[in-house]
């Protein structure tokens, strides 16, 4: 009797119960309706990342402004921002610059992953030698509520 059931004086049966078929597929159909969305969803996470690395890597750059007494100026694309240092002291913008080094050592730049970009931000921020900037803006990640929005005070560089 290898793998059939013999009932009590009848022929051996084979399979699943309607009861127990019906019981997975109701137990396949809730965990399809409440997981799979978790793992393929996208949470505003993807934003809110961009975000934060975006205000970490300016707030980076004030610094390295103040640091080397030199203009440090940021660049914006829909979905990336890349960073310059002036290499002559007391210049108006970077275009007499070279890249500028993150904290790991290459190129300061931020590029979003996923659906995140950005909805509105200037063209150029430009920190002067003091860590001020030249030209501020409001600076939104895509779908973020307001609250979230990027703010570079204006008299002091503080970005937020």
């Amino acid at each position: 009797m290898s793998g059939s059931r013999v009932s009590a004086g009848g022929p051996t049966e084979h399979g699943f119960t309607l009861t127990e078929l019906v019981v997975v597929i109701v137990v396949a159909g809730i965990l399809a309706a409440t997981v799979l969305p978790r793992f393929f969803g996208n949470h505003g996470f993807e934003e809110r990342g961009f975000r934060d690395e975006t205000v970490s890597a300016l707030r980076f750059a004030q610094k390295s402004a103040i640091a080397a007494r030199r203009t440090v100026c940021a660049a914006f694309g829909s979905n990336q921002v890349s960073f310059r240092i002036s290499t002559d002291f007391g210049a108006a913008n970077c275009t007499a610059g070279s890249v500028l080094a993150g904290p790991k050592g290459g190129a300061l730049v931020i590029t979003a992953t996923g659906s995140a970009s950005y909805s509105s931000a200037p063209s150029a921020i430009v920190f002067d030698a003091t860590g001020r900037p030249s030209g501020q803006a409001p600076i939104t990640v895509s779908t973020l509520p307001a609250s979230l929005a990027i703010t570079v005070e204006s008299e002091t560089g503080y970005v937020h």
